[in-house]
């Protein structure tokens, strides 16, 4: 299952944190994987290097997290639509992707 978590204070998002595999198909061949990866990959990279905020990032295989540090206000916008985008494929794969959001 893949597990992503959106850690909020008060109404701002200031990163998330996504782990696991969906197990649908042989590594490079799985594209719910393919789906979230990339969700989370533009979501980092628009992050630190177009709006150009500081952020704590990391990943590996299965993993990445992204934790804004300064002026999340800034990135709402590609949070949100990253939040929409995988609570929709969450809606369609429900046994495989899990979308959960953490007040902080």
């Amino acid at each position: 299952m893949i597990r992503v978590q959106f850690f909020k204070e008060g109404d701002l998002l200031t990163g998330f944190e996504c782990k696991g595999h969906s197990g649908t198909a042989e590594s490079g061949q799985d594209v719910v994987c393919a789906f979230v990866s990339s969700a989370c990959y533009m979501t980092a990279n628009t992050v630190t290097e177009v709006i150009g905020l500081t952020a704590d990032a990391a990943a590996a295989d299965g993993y990445m997290r992204l934790t804004i540090q300064q002026s999340p206000e800034k990135a709402q916008d590609i949070l949100n639509g990253m939040q929409l985008h995988l609570t929709e494929l969450a809606a369609q794969y429900p046994d495989i992707i899990k979308v959960i959001i953490t007040e902080e």
